[in-house]
């Protein structure tokens, strides 16, 4: 049987999804549960690798069993296992050749800032601190740029050898409420750090420290990495995954 789990996480612990050895992964925790739960090692697959401290609402992942649970069981059972900053969500049973990245029509992802004069200790795990005011008009601005298909190559911090650098963005836009600021971005796919990269280029143009003429400077210029340094992983949140007819 083949099932696709609807997980969210909170990153901060941990070394990225993807499994590596010797440190704590999403990958890892979730593949340790379900030898407990059923007694086998099974190898998961997921739609998108979130890095470092990165958190999910609504990652995919994928895995084959032959336990007899059904798929609501497992998932309970999986939470029972699993640690407190993860939780299985959702479960269902898909066909055969479900891959959840080579399925997947987009991606959601948001950015939260926390931006007031004074820090928040209940958000410091999951927005970033901006203490001086953004101008959110500005910043909606330069986001236009974003939409429609480019060369990210400026957005993303490292290409390794990756030689097509031209994706398509959906929506891009940021909104204000009270002092928490919030970016929404859905693409088809993501280069690496290029919503990080994006988000860092944006704040400076809502800092007054660049302009949109710039921003779109930089997105035209094609020169990798020309938009600076990222946004720190903690204020970036995988929403969800979209599939044609849900997942399935």
């Amino acid at each position: 049987m083949k099932i696709a789990l609807i997980v969210e996480y909170e990153g901060t612990r941990y070394h990225g999804s993807q499994i590596q050895a010797s440190v704590p992964t999403i990958q890892g925790e979730l593949e340790c549960a379900l030898m407990m739960v059923t007694g086998e090692r099974i190898r998961t697959s997921s739609a998108c690798r979130t890095d470092q401290g990165v958190h999910a609402k609504g990652q995919v992942v994928a895995l084959r069993t032959d336990s007899l649970l059904p798929p609501k069981t497992l998932a309970q059972a999986l939470n029972y296992y699993l640690p407190d900053d993860i939780a299985i969500r959702d479960a269902f049973e898909v066909n055969d050749g479900f891959d959840p990245r080579r399925d997947a029509l987009s991606r959601e992802y948001c950015y939260y800032i926390w931006n007031s004069a004074t820090p928040s200790p209940l958000l410091r795990r999951s927005a970033y601190f901006v203490p001086r005011p953004l101008e959110i008009a500005a910043m909606n601005e330069a986001c236009q740029a974003l939409l429609g298909t480019h060369d990210f190559a400026p957005f993303a911090s490292s290409l390794n050898g990756r030689k097509n650098t031209v994706r398509t963005i959906y929506r891009a836009g940021v909104v204000r409420e009270g002092d928490l600021v919030t970016s929404h971005m859905v693409a088809h796919s993501f280069l690496p750090h290029q919503v990080r990269h994006t988000m860092g280029a944006l704040v400076k143009v809502g800092l007054g420290k660049s302009d949109v003429t710039a921003f779109y400077e930089i997105l035209r210029s094609k020169k990798p990495a020309a938009a600076g340094p990222a946004l720190p992983p903690h204020g970036l949140c995988l929403l969800k995954v979209n599939y044609p007819g849900g997942v399935k």
